[in-house]
């Protein structure tokens, strides 16, 4: 069972319990993440092997982190006389999502793809302390 991060050690720990699953419960081969807290955040080292760093796209949205892939190939072989003998297409989409608080700022996160692994710089930021606002009860008479 997966309990709010209130209640664990890690900011990653609701998206880093299960493995990311495909349609029919086998578990999915693509993107497997390593997350490691260092002193100044946190860095995602995930695996991409195939894709072009023109294939991956990253958007922060209410604190939310999503990474997506995409590829698009096509392998053709044809004989001496231009007739095909085989004939293969591929294209997919994968995605993953991480929760890095809504403190962070798109230009903080930090990202570098080599060799088919995406290594993602989150900082950690620190919650500002909310102001209390003091409301007072009018005193009639």
């Amino acid at each position: 069972m997966m309990l709010p991060s209130i209640f664990r050690d890690g900011l990653f720990d609701d998206f880093m319990d299960v493995a990311p699953t495909t349609e029919n419960g086998k578990e999915n081969t693509l993107m497997k993440t390593d997350a490691k807290e260092t002193e100044d955040g946190y860095v995602l080292e995930v695996d991409l092997p195939g894709f072009k760093k023109e294939d991956v796209k990253m958007q922060l949205q209410d604190g939310v982190l999503q990474i997506e892939a995409t590829t698009n190939s096509e392998n053709d072989e044809k004989d001496d006389e231009g007739k095909y003998i085989r004939r293969e297409r591929f294209q997919g989409t994968c995605q993953r999502s991480f929760f890095v608080g809504e403190d962070v700022k798109q230009e903080d996160i930090k990202a570098k793809f080599d060799n088919g692994v995406l290594t993602v710089n989150v900082p950690k930021v620190e919650k500002k302390p909310e102001v209390e606002e003091k409301k007072y009860i009018e005193i009639e008479g």
